[in-house]
């Protein structure tokens, strides 16, 4: 018998570690990270099949940016290198399908480094940023750089190749083009993806099937999307209730923009979003309505990314919100 067993006081240690907490010793931040690379491989062979060169040249610089800086800040706060975790690659991938293929070099690289630095090594690292990290990498850019990132960025360099990018966005040219004049862009052209926009964002079937691999995988949760996809679906449709000689449909708004790869591959990332079942709905809910008020009421066209982060915020509350109650009733509180 030892000396603590014999001790009459026995004491309890408790350890405290970051998140994320995950139940499934399987579910590694490294096997999620490699789940979430290949769902991106429908999403990164179309931007390159449409965008060419363009496509190819932002992703290399973007990763190589999120990668370097992932390393040198991993450095200066005297830990170990952590990029065999492949979360920095994510970053930069998503980052890069985020922006437009003509983006600017030193835009793509300030937003890689911003997207690493603000948006995750200032909480603390990995599972203790509170927002997206590429969505704040794109958010620091496009107010930073407006005319770089604006709608004229998405057509310029992109004339010679086709003529599908060499229009203005579905959205923008929806938005900001005379009604006498406008061209609205067919379901199927929005499905395909051959239309102008982000990188990742043109084609609706390519975000569709990396999507659903996460969520078999479950490596994404179904709820966030869901909820995301039908909050825009029914607030679209009452809008073409109320007039129903509206070019822009509700599938339009679906498929059109970033809402698909929006909902399944920022909404979902398990750092910034909720942990209960009830918050998910709630968080992707609430990022469908936000990016529907955006596209309805602001000169925004878009709204998906300031909509994620403005969800991430209450995200907190949110987990507060909707703690589950206990087996056997709720915790007696102390008198």
């Amino acid at each position: 018998m030892t000396e603590e067993q014999t001790n009459s006081k026995k004491t309890i240690v408790t350890h405290v570690a970051p998140g994320p907490h995950l139940s499934d010793t399987a579910l590694t931040t490294r096997r999620m990270m490699i789940d979430v690379l290949i769902a991106l491989l429908p999403v990164i062979c179309w931007s390159i099949y449409v965008f060419k060169w363009n496509a190819v040249k932002q992703l290399a610089i973007c990763v190589l940016s999120c990668l370097v800086a992932e390393a040198v800040l991993t450095r200066l706060r005297g830990r170990r290198l952590s990029l065999f975790d492949f979360s920095a690659a994510v970053t930069g991938i998503i980052l890069a399908l985020s922006l437009p293929g003509t983006t600017p070099l030193h835009v793509a690289v300030i937003g890689s480094v911003v997207a690493i630095g603000l948006g995750k090594f200032i909480f603390g690292g990995l599972g203790q940023n509170i927002f997206n990290p590429a969505m704040v990498g794109r958010a620091f850019v496009m107010i930073a750089f407006t005319s770089a990132l604006g709608a004229t960025a998405y057509v310029a360099a992109n004339a010679p190749q086709t003529n599908a990018i060499s229009q203005p966005t579905p959205l923008t040219a929806f938005d900001q083009t005379d009604p006498a004049e406008r061209k609205v862009a067919s379901i199927w052209e929005l499905a395909k993806g051959n239309t102008n926009g982000s990188l990742g964002e043109t084609s609706a079937i390519a975000c569709i099937i990396g999507g659903l691999y996460l969520c078999v995988r479950r490596t994404a949760v179904w709820q966030i999307p869901v909820g995301m996809i039908g909050a825009i679906a029914i607030i679209a449709g009452i809008i073409n209730l109320f007039d129903p000689s509206a070019e822009w449909t509700f599938m339009h708004h679906l498929l059109g923009g970033a809402v698909l790869f929006g909902a399944f591959f920022i909404a979902t990332d398990p750092v910034s979003s909720p942990l209960t079942s009830k918050g998910r709905w709630i968080f992707g809910i609430g990022i469908g309505a936000l990016v529907m008020l955006l596209r309805s009421l602001s000169s925004y066209p878009e709204g998906v990314m300031v909509a994620v982060l403005l969800m991430n915020a209450l995200v907190p509350l949110i987990n507060r919100w909707t703690i589950p109650r206990p087996i056997g009733g709720p915790v007696p509180e102390r008198k």
